[in-house]
């Protein structure tokens, strides 16, 4: 951990449905006195109440690159969190594709050593896809902590009340000293 009194965790959030219910992850960290810093990738800002999660995290979401010589807006983490992680974000993540701010911060975090947890939100058809497969099992060789989640039936949108927000703090508890 960092010289902080408490951990940070910086929370990826991937453009999904269920991605408006963001506020039930950091409110999880909150409670175990982490603090919270939201990266989102630029579609998944579409799916946030920037306004609400900006007033309970206390610091702006990044969805873009700073320019060089600009302050860093958060604190660097003791931990990073993807949720939801979807489809197009676990498998540009595990073939190392960094053209977003989220998954740039993805890809640098395995060789920062950084704990980081993903909690998968996707439906039966793409979890069928061997890519993905082959992503989960990339991402768990690289130490990434994989959340159970049971993918919901294509243009249904389901899993949201299966959806386990706090999965992630929970995963992630042990890994930040």
């Amino acid at each position: 951990m960092s010289e902080r009194s408490k951990p940070f965790l910086y929370v990826v959030v991937c453009a999904a449905g269920i991605a408006g219910d963001i506020s039930k992850l950091i409110t999880a960290a909150q409670v175990r006195e982490w603090g919270v810093g939201v990266i989102a990738t630029p579609q998944g800002l579409g799916f946030i109440d920037a306004q609400a999660v900006e007033a309970q995290t206390g610091y702006p979401i990044r969805s873009a690159w700073r320019s060089p010589g600009d302050p860093r807006p958060l604190p660097p983490p003791d931990a990073i969190a993807v949720a939801p992680a979807t489809f197009n974000t676990i498998n540009k993540w595990a073939a190392g594709i960094s053209d977003t701010l989220a998954l740039g911060i993805l890809c640098e975090a395995y060789g920062l050593g950084i704990p980081t947890a993903a909690l998968p939100y996707l439906n039966a058809a793409q979890a069928a896809h061997p890519a993905y497969r082959q992503s989960l099992e990339r991402l768990r060789g690289m130490g990434v902590l994989i959340a159970d989640y049971e993918p919901h039936q294509p243009k249904a949108g389901g899993g949201r009340e299966k959806f386990r927000w706090e999965q992630a703090v929970e995963l992630l508890i042990h890994k930040v000293r």
